[in-house]
């Protein structure tokens, strides 16, 4: 589990494709010490699994699966990424809960400068679009932002000084694409709400026009 509150960067190392899986080799461009084996490490908001651990640089195995889900799969070395540990019970939650499992690939369509920060719309597929709420919470390559506005396809987030400084959202523009994670909360919610409202559709789908006639409508 992780906050979205990007630790650092880091840079790939190096890629080693073995079939339709690779594997990567990360360096943090900031002091990331005392690395863990089997530790979890999100990788422009992928939870990836450590493999092996050096001096601020380690090594993890991406999944058929993860590389299709994810934009991980456009890495190359030299690569930047947003690096963040996993969340520890009593550390602070600054941004919002984030499982690290990616649901989309997402596009900047516009990057338009406002002030000192800089708003970004971005575009992904329309069935996500049901778990987007203006002012709710979304992670953009492991980035947790604000929703400033959204709708059927799209979303507004506005970023400040701070937070293009720290991570990879500096570079990012038209055509861009990033790694999209909405609100957990939102995703079983809607999964709670499932079963009340297939049993709801079936109630009311027993009203007929011979139902109707035969009670004297």
């Amino acid at each position: 589990m992780f906050t979205g509150l990007v630790m650092g960067l880091g840079r790939v190392m190096a890629v080693e494709a073995r079939g339709d899986e690779t594997r990567f080799r990360v360096k943090a461009l900031f002091d990331l010490d005392r690395i863990v084996l089997g530790e979890s490490i999100a990788v422009n908001g992928v939870c990836l699994t450590v493999e092996t651990a050096g001096e601020r640089e380690f090594t993890a195995y991406a999944s058929a699966e993860t590389l299709a889900a994810s934009g991980l799969g456009k890495l190359k070395p030299g690569s930047q990424v947003n690096l963040e540990r996993a969340l520890a019970l009593g550390d602070r939650l600054g941004g919002h809960l984030v499982s690290g499992h990616v649901d989309c690939i997402a596009t900047v369509e516009s990057v338009t400068p406002l002030g000192q920060s800089v708003r970004y719309k971005v575009a992904f597929p329309e069935d996500f679009s049901v778990f987007v709420v203006p002012k709710g919470s979304v992670a953009l390559d492991g980035i947790s932002l604000t929703v400033n506005d959204c709708g059927a396809g799209f979303l507004t987030v506005n970023i400040i000084p701070s937070t293009q400084g720290a991570t990879t959202i500096s570079t990012w523009k038209p055509g861009t694409a990033v790694n999209m994670e909405t609100d957990m909360l939102g995703k079983y919610v809607l999964r709670m709400l499932g079963p009340w409202q297939e049993a709801k559709g079936k109630k009311e789908s027993k009203i007929s026009e011979t139902f109707l006639r035969d009670h004297g409508f």
